[in-house]
């Protein structure tokens, strides 16, 4: 077994199949180091680390029982909804650093040590991308998300375990603690100003104002739609990210530039995270924020203002 230092070395250096390069956009990364921003990795090459040294691997798909029949060997379980709670009454806000760091060392996470997250890999990518964010927000260095998921993981015969590892308990740093995130006022401000583009990550339907949970549909007003799961292509049966080329390209085709100031929102983070890992991490966009309030939070308020329909299809209204 190779040491830490070499396998940590590995891992930073890694580039993952042609779907985690950087776009060059000519404008001034943020204040973000580069070492701390998550990635995506291949079954291939997790298979690989696995032999090579230690690491921690973290199983967000949504059901329990899924986990309980099997999942990738060592890996811990975490439910998504753990991570969040209500705040001031408003359903799915963030915790608290400390509550954060106390979780995530009963999981055994270390900021020394890398860190794999996978979901399903299809509807639930989503929730691999959103702990991504959080652990990005304390600094960790060495974050990571499946590509393709457990799903494909399965697909290719690779190792499934139904025994749960044997996990020691760490003491993960409570701080500091930055996620990327942006206000109700801040999104208010862009409405006026234009100082930032919205990004709505839900599904076009939502977007439209035809379905939704909340007591009001539609969308923020100028918001541009840009469903998650545009991000995916399917290799085989399961579904993996697009090429950094193709998705920098639609991204472009909606004005959804590295130029511009980015909040991105959905209806409550989740979905949200998803595109923020691929211009943040993958593309390098140097400014991208989540608005965490989201629909959730925008939708009960009733002096908000919103639109409903398609933008530019002339169905558009407060």
């Amino acid at each position: 077994m190779r040491p830490l230092r070499v396998v940590a070395g590995l891992l930073l250096g890694y580039v993952g199949a042609g779907c985690t390069a950087r776009a060059t956009s000519g404008v001034e990364p943020a204040p973000t180091r580069e070492a701390a921003l998550p990635r995506l990795v291949s079954t291939e090459e997790l298979a690989r680390w696995q032999r090579q040294g230690p690491l921690s691997v973290v199983d967000v798909r949504a059901d329990l029982f899924t986990y309980l029949k099997d999942h990738l060997p060592g890996a811990v379980y975490l439910n998504i909804e753990t991570l969040r709670a209500s705040g001031g009454g408003i359903p799915a806000q963030l915790l608290s650093p400390g509550a954060y760091a106390e979780l995530f060392g009963r999981l055994g996470l270390r900021i020394d040590q890398p860190v794999v997250i996978y979901s399903a890999g299809e509807t639930r990518n989503i929730d691999a991308t959103f702990l991504a964010w959080l652990l990005a927000a304390f600094g960790h260095p060495k974050v990571y998300v499946l590509n393709g998921g457990y799903f494909k993981w399965q697909l290719e015969q690779r190792a499934v375990v139904p025994q749960y590892p044997r996990v020691a308990a760490t003491r993960f740093p409570p701080g500091p603690f930055h996620p990327e995130q942006a206000s109700m006022d801040d999104v208010r401000r862009s409405i006026t100003t234009g100082d930032a583009i919205l990004v709505d990550a839900r599904p076009a339907d939502q977007y439209a104002g035809k379905a939704g949970a909340q007591m009001r549909r539609g969308h923020i007003p100028g918001a541009i739609n840009h469903y998650w799961q545009n991000d995916l292509t399917q290799e085989g049966f399961g579904h993996v990210w697009k090429s950094p080329s193709e998705l920098r390209a639609e991204y472009a085709a909606q004005g959804i530039t590295p130029d511009k100031n980015i909040i991105v929102y959905c209806n409550s983070t989740t979905e949200a995270s998803h595109v923020h890992f691929t211009l943040r991490y993958l593309l390098g966009y140097p400014r991208v924020r989540i608005y965490v309030g989201s629909w959730t939070e925008w939708a009960e308020r009733a002096e908000l203002p919103i639109e409903v329909g398609k933008r530019g299809s002339g169905e558009a209204g407060k």
